[in-house]
């Protein structure tokens, strides 16, 4: 069963801008092997790319919850 788009359009802020924060972080930590690290405005626009594909894979893994807490 595929997640609702209320369900999608519902955790898409959230997932992107957890996203974003994890992206800034891990180009802190990639500035220890000498890459540069990223400014708040790129880690939030690739936070916005990257939320789309992870707002999916966590509201398939609600909409399995759901499933599970009707059938008992």
């Amino acid at each position: 069963m595929k997640p609702s788009w209320t369900l999608l359009l519902g955790l898409y802020p959230f997932a992107a801008g957890a996203m974003g924060v994890n992206l800034f972080f891990a180009s802190l930590i990639g500035s220890w092997l000498g890459w540069p690290v990223l400014t708040p405005w790129h880690s939030a626009l690739g936070g916005l790319a990257i939320g789309l594909p992870a707002t999916y894979s966590f509201a398939c893994h609600i909409t399995r919850l759901m499933e599970q807490a009707d059938e008992s």
